[in-house]
Order: C-alpha cells, then structure tokens, then sequence
C-alpha cells in the first residue's frame, strides 16, 4: 500500500501534463507514487504517457465521468494512506509534499488539507482556486482567504499561518483515505464545480477538521477544461451550490436560505443579462433552478443521512453574514476586512 497517492485526473489534457508533470516527478516521486487516471481523452494524452512518463502509474477510464466520479473510479483502483488529488495544470515546488503531510501525520483530527494556491501567471498573487482555503457565507457562497468573488488579493504573507477551513480546494487536496471513503467520496452526480466544498463540509460535519497549510506553495494555471465564461460552468455552480446547502443545512435554516437563494439567484441571472450581455448565463441559472427542483428528491436520503449522523452543531467557517452584503454595499474586497475572520 502506498503512504501517498498523488492522483492527476486528465481528459484531453496532454499539453497540461506535457508541461507541468514533470515538475509533481521531480519534486513527489521520492516521497509518493504518480498516478494519471484518464477520463476516455481523445487527443494524444495516454500515447504522451506511455512515452514521456512511464514511471507515472496509469489508470484508464472507459468513458468520461466528469472530476466527481472519474476521482472516485480512480480512487477505488489506488490503496494508499493519503489520496492527493492534483489538477494537472499545477506546477509544484521543492518541499512542497513534505508540509502537508507531516501535519496530517501529526494531526490525526484533520481529514484534508491543502497548500496555498498562487498563481502560474503571477507568483505574487494567490489563486482564484482555493487561495489559501476557503469558507462559506450564510447563503452557501464560497470565499477565500486570499480571493473573494472576482477580487483576488496579492501574497504578502499575510496568511502564512495554518488555519482550519471549510473546505480545500480541489485543485491540491490531500485527504485520508479512509476518511474520503467513509462519507463516499465525491459526490459523482455533480459530475464538476462545488464537489470538494460538498465532501469537505460533510467531513466538517462528522467533526473532522480541514486545514490549509501554507508552508507548502504551489502554483495553478485554473479554469480548468470550461472557462469562467462558459454557460456550462455557470449552470453547474448553481445547481450543485443548491444541491449541496439542501444536503448539509441544518433544518432551522434551510428553509430560510433556501427562500434567500430563490431570490439571490434570479437577481444574479438579470445582472448577468443587463450588466454583462450573456444570455447563455442567464439561461443556465434558470436551468440550474429547474434542474436542481426537478432532482432534488433523489437527494433526500443524503440529506437525511447527514443530518442524523453529524456531530458538529456549530460550524466556525461557515459564517453567518452575507458575503453579497459585505462585498457591494460595505465595500470588504479583502479576507481581513470581514467579520469574524480567522
């Protein structure tokens, strides 16, 4: 059995991997065992493999089950003591391993943690991706130390300080297995976007603590296969934001968050119509709304399952303010000029 599992999932991602494997090689491979798990690409990514990097551990996948479910058919094939999940547009930096594991091996209250995520383009400023860890407001909006909403802050050293989170980015998420496999993984019918934060406040709930250490720095190309443009993505991020505060909110406020978000998100699909001309953004909330009505029922034994096994009442990274509130009519663009900040 492996002590780390550094899992690459890819799909259609040879230049990525072309460019940026070499550096998880050179700086893991002492430390860990380098696995691709391949979602069905269609360009050269696996002949790529074969040549270039055959010390990489190969998985190969039958058709393409999104980041959610290809992680968890990759997993299910990998023994190891710590799953790190790894996007294949990051480029890792000497020492980079060693932090996060050595916390975790003496931190056996901690089920996930991340680095601090910088960008490839500018290695003074964090990444829109996870910065360094992430929170969510009352409404289930994400947000950042490092990164809220569009406005992502310069490196300066001002968190360079392990911190518990709500949830790790899922662009470097390393996790123990056997906490990963007792909640079931990610969740593979969101298929992508707000899965990690989903697994992560299910672990939060069961009282495992999740964790950025910013000892270890890595830098982050992001957007992924979907740009931030793309309807695709948009539609994806509410559906799933929805679907997952209907599995892990308390019933005292669900119905009230709920009722919010109705709200909150139709205004968000005008804004994006009038403000920003998409009308391919504006029809994917509305789809997202629908879709996630018309699936919600399929997640009510999630739901009741967690709420009867959560231990954590309270959760201290999920804040009670309104980060719309606090952002355009209070004008706090930065992590530190929030309430309540850790």
């Amino acid at each position: 059995m492996d002590k780390i599992a550094i899992v690459i999932l890819n799909w259609n991602g040879a230049q990525m991997l072309g460019q940026y494997l070499p550096s998880v090689l050179n700086y893991s491979r002492d430390e860990a065992t380098v696995y691709v798990a391949d979602n069905a690409s269609t360009d050269n990514s696996v002949d790529l493999l074969r040549k270039h990097f055959p010390e990489c551990k190969l998985i190969l996948l039958d058709k393409n089950w999104g980041f959610a479910d290809g992680y968890n058919k990759a997993l299910a094939q990998i023994e190891a003591e710590y799953y790190l999940l790894l996007n294949s547009d990051i480029e890792v930096t000497h020492h980079w391993l060693t932090p996060l594991v050595e916390f975790m091996d003496n931190h056996p209250e901690v089920a996930a943690c991340q680095p601090k995520l910088l960008s490839v383009f500018d290695h003074d400023s964090f990444e829109y991706a996870g910065a360094c860890g992430g929170f969510l407001d009352r409404y289930g909006y994400p947000f950042c130390r490092g990164r809220i909403f569009e406005t992502v802050e310069a490196d300066n050293g001002q968190y360079d300080y392990p911190t518990e989170i709500l949830w790790a980015t899922g662009a470097a998420l390393l996790v123990r297995a056997r906490d990963y496999n007792k909640v079931g993984g990610l969740d593979g019918r969101f298929f992508a976007h707000n899965e990690e934060i989903d697994l992560c406040w299910r672990l939060r709930l069961l009282g495992r603590k999740i964790v950025c250490i910013p000892e270890s720095q890595i830098y982050h190309v992001g957007g992924g296969t979907l740009p931030k443009s793309n309807p695709m993505k948009t539609f994806l991020n509410f559906r799933n934001n929805l679907t997952m505060l209907y599995k892990c909110l308390p019933d005292e406020e669900l119905h009230h968050v709920m009722r919010v978000r109705w709200a909150l998100d139709y205004l968000a699909a005008w804004e994006m119509l009038i403000l920003k001309h998409s009308w391919g953004d504006f029809k994917a909330v509305y789809r997202a709304r629908h879709a996630f009505k018309q699936w919600r029922k399929d997640f009510d034994a999630d739901r009741k399952a967690i709420q009867q096994s959560r231990v954590a009442k309270e959760i201290p990274e999920q804040r009670h303010f309104s980060l719309l509130w606090q952002y355009y009519v209070k004008g706090c663009k930065y992590f530190s000029q929030l309430p309540g900040r850790t």
